[in-house]
This record gives C-alpha cells, structure tokens and sequence, in this order.
C-alpha cells in the first residue's frame, strides 16, 4: 500500500507546492525547511562530535604516515598528509549528520537534510543576491579594519608546489568542503537549531558556529566575515527549501577566494567555478544513481517543519 499523503501538495497562502513530478516551487515569498523532528541540543553536540571525530579521523591518516616515517610535527604538516587530513574530517562531518539524524531509530531521507530540488530561476536569482551581499560585507569589512589578510590554507596543502596537490587542493575547497560542511551545518544544525527560538535565532547561532570552526584554516579577522556568510546561507536555505543553492553559493564564493589567493586571472576563476559546479552536479547524479539521493515524493516536496513567517 503507498503513502496516503502521497500526491497532496500544500494549500495556498505562501506555503510551498508541488507538481506532478516532485519539483518544489514557492508560491508566496518564502519556503521554509524540510519537516524533522531533531532535538535543539542536537545541534550544538553534533557539532561538538563533528569537532572529535574529525580530529580521530587526522590521527588515523597521521599515526601510519608517521610509522612509514613521515616527519609530523605540531607546526607542520606535510601538503600532501595536510590534504588527506582535511578530507577525511570533511567525510566525517557527513557521517556525524547521519548519525545524529537517526537516532532514536529514526528513518531519514536525504530530503529532509536538505537535498531536495526547488525552482531553479528563483535559486539562481537568491545564490547571485547571496554572494554579493557576502562579498560586500567582506569589502566593507575590510575597508573598516583598514587590514587585508592571506589565508595559508592552500599553501597548507601545498597549492603552490605541484600541480596535482594544486587540483586537489582546488577540488577539496570548491566541491568537497561546500557540499560536507552544507550538509553539516545547514542541513543539521540550522534545522535544529531553528526549534529554539525560531529560523532567525537559529540562522544567526549557525552563522556564528560556522565561523568559529573555521579559526584553525582563517586569519582571526575573517571569521566575522564567515559567520556572516554562515548566515546568508541560512537564509538562502530557508528561502529555497534545498541544500543545492547552498551549496552552489559556498563553492562559488570558495572558487572565488581560490583564485585571488592564487592569483588568477578572471577567466581561471570563471573556469573553476564552472568545472566545480559540473563535478557537484555529476556527484549528485551518481549519488541520486546508487540510492544515496532519494526521489522525493511529491508530499514531502510540500511539506515543511514548524518554520512559519
């Protein structure tokens, strides 16, 4: 027997609907967020295990590159260590997300964290209005501090040294790291967050969160910046009802930053940020393809949690 909420779609007066084929649109001027049930304290301890698990997950690739003779000490790190380390605790954040999402015997689709479709024009006109708002805070920022700053992150991972960590270095910044913290932060912690006190107070306690975690990689002075992006993204989420603008919008932005510390001219960036959004785009399908992205059905595209204007 199928779903009996199978095939009814929201009423009218600014709720979300959906067509035939379970593609979201907004009919009024907001959308909301996927409808979960996790706790507020959820939030902020999947993070902090996120936090731990992620350093385990260092020291698994640390530990035997050390037997095998690799020099690791606490003020350096192999380019090479320093990338698989990064990796891994960007891995780790999603799995912490599944886990969180599913305790208490709990069934989650993908859909609820946030990897569901929404109306493309409408999310391209929000992840353009995004990122200029972001990159106009930075300027303003910065203009106000009368200071700039250089991330050593990509020299960290060795960028700068062969053309191989240079690739992997641009595919970790600008495909792994939007979709494993988007899903982490946006896709868990907001939604459980925004319980609370409402989607505001949850955005801004996400904003601020994303920013702390990011002062091991960035200069002290941008992590207001970030948290202002961590926000912005909050926003954008709530307003689309998917995680993929967010995602589209933090790899854009990370493609951006890529380039000007590389040095690059308009056009390198231009084609980073395309062949970003293309392998992001293939991963989707292949993840849709084995079952890791399910179908959402038609009800669920409409249905959206206690988040009301």
């Amino acid at each position: 027997m199928g779903d009996p909420l199978e095939g009814i779609t929201a009423e009218a007066g600014g709720e979300p609907a959906a067509d035939s084929s379970g593609r979201m649109y907004a009919s009024g001027s907001w959308v909301g967020l996927p409808a979960n049930d996790w706790p507020v304290w959820t939030g902020f301890v999947a993070l902090l295990a996120a936090l731990v698990l992620a350093a385990v997950a260092g020291l698994v690739i640390d530990i035997p590159a050390i037997v095998l003779g690799v020099k690791i000490t606490t003020s350096h790190t192999p380019p090479g260590i320093e990338l698989g380390d990064t990796v891994a605790q960007d891995v780790v954040f999603v799995l912490t997300v599944v886990l969180f999402a599913q305790l208490g015997e709990r069934k989650v689709h993908s859909w609820q964290l946030g990897f569901r479709p929404t109306a493309a024009r409408r999310a391209v006109g929000l992840v353009v209005l995004a990122i200029l708002a972001f990159l106009f805070f930075s300027e303003l920022w910065a203009l106000l501090l009368n200071e700039s700053t250089k991330e050593k992150l990509l020299e960290q991972l060795g960028a700068n040294e062969t053309t191989l960590l240079l690739a992997l270095s641009a595919l970790l910044t600008t495909v792994i790291a939007p979709i494993c913290e988007e899903t982490l932060f946006r896709g868990y912690i907001f939604p459980a967050l925004s319980k609370w006190k409402g989607w505001l107070p949850g955005a801004l306690m996400t904003g601020v969160l994303f920013g702390g975690v990011h002062a091991g990689s960035a200069p002290v002075v941008d992590l207001v910046p970030l948290g202002v992006l961590g926000f912005v993204l909050c926003v954008l989420y709530r307003r689309t009802g998917s995680l993929y603008p967010g995602i589209a919008t933090h790899s854009l932005n990370n493609s951006l930053a890529f380039g000007v510390l590389e040095g690059w001219g308009v056009w390198q960036i231009v084609a980073l940020s395309i062949a970003a959004f293309a392998v992001i785009w293939l991963l989707a399908m292949i993840f849709r393809r084995v079952g890791l992205i399910s179908t959402v059905p038609t009800y669920a595209v409409g249905r959206t949690a206690y988040d009301h204007p």
